[in-house]
Parts: structure tokens; C-alpha cells; sequence
């Protein structure tokens, strides 16, 4: 399937910006199942941007710019080519080593609760593929899915205590448990078009099956990830791989505003 996307966040402040450094990760890879037929991204201080990959393999942008003014967008867009491989990941290259995946951070930290959860899965197959097909569909009804509930830095545990969140705190509580059960697993960003919700940015989980490799797990939707997702960058919880990240100077009052669209297109 070809999908065209098209990612705005729009930034307004009350007073003139005089500065600012912004790391951006909206540029997908292209890998077995995913080919990238055109991409652009627009920002203030693109032209003079440095571009590198980070050590878990993303594109990233490091822009800095003096906008001189009290609004600006960045902008990525271009046209993405995916097949469904029941989410499969093969032919991405991720430099960190597998284990580095196994580190815990504040974000996936499982509470007690949430380990009681594991604990009734018990530990004879927690590497294989039948066991992560049962944490995503326990994650999944841990978690009824509520915009509003959560914010940008809600830990897994708080999401999971309070039963409520969004695709951000199904991937953290989903990633804890399965690196509490010694099963490698990374927070992933990228977008998805359905046929019953809108199209928009997206996270859901990777974890490293014996014998077949990283593999997407999406416990927002109880399902793995299929030609209707394109995966763009991927770390240890949502705060590393924010989309625009970044510190000004100046600026009062900031005002931001994101708008995802993501169409099929014709072939």
C-alpha cells in the first residue's frame, strides 16, 4: 500500500523567538517491507541543518535557527510504500546492541501491579512469539483507550494504575513487562491510517522474537503493524524519540499545535 503523509506542528509565541535548537526524527527508513518514495522536511535553519544517525539507527535533523518572529512550522511530508508482513521487521539497521533494550527507564518501569499481571503468565516461553501475542492483548485490556487521560510524561505504571490512556501508554506498559520478562523490546513512532479512526502519528512496541527478530506490537489496536503503518524512528521509551525536540531563547508564551494527515494513494 502507498501512503502520502503529511505532518505540520505549528509553533506561535507571544513574544518574537530569538533562537532555538530543535532535534527532528520525521524522516522514515527504507527496509524489507517499507520503501520511502519521496521525502521532504521544512523547517526554519533546514538548509544549514546537520544530518547524522543515532545510535538506535534514526535520521535525525539537528536545525538551529533565528526566526525573528512569533510563529513558525515544521513541516515533513512525502509519500511512503508498505507491504504487510505481520510486523516483521527485516533489512533496519539498529547499532546498539539487542541488550541495550533490556534497560529500563522511568517511563517503563513496571510497578508492583503490573507485575502481578506477568506473574500469571509464568516464565517457561517469555521469549516467544505466543507469549508477546498474550502480553499485547493483556496490555490492551489493562488499558482502555481515552485521549485526554494521559500527557507527554505519564509513566506506564501511572496509565496502567488509573486503567485509562493512549497509544503512548500501551507501548511504555507493554515494553516494561516484556523487558521485566528479559525480552528485548523499543518504543517506536511512525503513523497510521485506518479505516475507523483518523489518521495520525503513532507509537507501538518492538520485541526481539528467538530465531525471527524484532517484531511490532501495537497494543492500542490488539494488532501487530501492517501496510497501513510506516514506522520512522524507534528508542528506549516516548521521551527519546520525540518527533521535535528542542530548547529557545526568547519566546514567551509558546503555543503548539500538531496536524497528521496520512492518505492512500493511487500506485
Amino acid at each position: 500500500m502507498q501512503l502520502t503523509i503529511k505532518h505540520i506542528t505549528h509553533y506561535a509565541y507571544d513574544t518574537a523567538l530569538d533562537y532555538s535548537i530543535q532535534r527532528l526524527l520525521l524522516t522514515p527508513h527504507s527496509f524489507a517491507s517499507q520503501s520511502v518514495k519521496s521525502w521532504q522536511v521544512s523547517a526554519p535553519g533546514m538548509a544549514q541543518a546537520m544530518q547524522y544517525r543515532d545510535a538506535f539507527g534514526n535520521k535525525v535533523h539537528l536545525i538551529t535557527s533565528n526566526p525573528g518572529s512569533g510563529a513558525y512550522d515544521i513541516v515533513a511530508e512525502g509519500v511512503v510504500e508498505v507491504r504487510d508482513v505481520a510486523g516483521v521487521v527485516q533489512g533496519l539497521s539498529v547499532p546498539v546492541p539487542d541488550a541495550v533494550f533490556l534497560r529500563q527507564t522511568a517511563a517503563t518501569l513496571p510497578s508492583e501491579p503490573m507485575e502481578a499481571l506477568l506473574q500469571g503468565f509464568g516464565s517457561a516461553a517469555r521469549a516467544a512469539l505466543p507469549f508477546l501475542h498474550e502480553l499485547m492483548a493483556a496490555t490492551h485490556g489493562a488499558i482502555a483507550y481515552e485521549t485526554g487521560t494521559t500527557h507527554a510524561h505519564t509513566t506506564g505504571a501511572e496509565a496502567f494504575a488509573q486503567g485509562r490512556g493512549v497509544c503512548q501508554d500501551h507501548a511504555h506498559v507493554f515494553i516494561g513487562l516484556a523487558r521485566k520478562a528479559g525480552v528485548p523490546a523499543r518504543y517506536v513512532t511512525g503513523y497510521l491510517v485506518a479505516d475507523d479512526v483518523s489518521p495520525a502519528a503513532h507509537a507501538w512496541a518492538e520485541a526481539l522474537v528467538p530465531d525471527l527478530g524484532w517484531v511490532g506490537f501495537d497494543a492500542a489496536n490488539l494488532k501487530c503493524p501492517t501496510d497501513h503503518y510506516v514506522r520512522v524512528a524507534c528508542g528506549l521509551d516516548a521521551a527519546g524519540t520525540a518527533p521535535v525536540r528542542g530548547c529557545r531563547r526568547g519566546g514567551t508564551g509558546e503555543h503548539m499545535s500538531v496536524e497528521v494527515r496520512v492518505e492512500m494513494s493511487q500506485q
